[in-house]
């Protein structure tokens, strides 16, 4: 997954080497896509969306994002984070709207993807989970 990640361009930094709350799909015995949650009390940050390039645009992304937010509702989640260079208009179909980052919680706000793996240009986004 460290290298799915790597060839997209996408940050490591804190990505649990247990892969704790992470989705990863394989075909023939490779990482092919993963995304993964990070628990902050009621919320969530949802980081490392990634799909290898040959299985972009197959919907793959997709059945992820919409498993990890299922399991993010089943656990009680409020909101759910993330952090984007790349992916702002892809986001959206999944409830997901642009936010100023003081509107996110500071528990998230204190993670590394926040602190230290993006940069402070990367776009803020919410999904309210269970119509909160």
């Amino acid at each position: 997954m460290l290298s799915l990640l790597a060839a997209a361009g996408l940050p490591a930094l804190g990505v649990s080497p247990t892969l704790d709350h992470f989705l990863v799909a394989e075909k023939a015995g490779q990482v092919v896509g993963a995304v993964g949650l990070e628990f902050y009390g009621p919320d969530a940050l949802l980081r490392s969306a990634v799909v290898s390039q040959d299985l972009r645009g197959s919907g793959l992304g997709g059945v992820l994002i919409a498993r990890l937010l299922a399991q993010a509702e089943a656990r009680g989640v409020r909101g759910v984070y993330l952090l984007t260079t790349t992916a702002e208009r892809y986001f959206p179909r999944f409830g997901f709207e642009r936010i100023d980052r003081a509107e996110i919680p500071e528990a998230v706000r204190q993670s590394d993807e926040f602190r230290e793996a993006c940069p402070a240009s990367a776009v803020a986004m919410r999904r309210m989970v269970g119509g909160r």
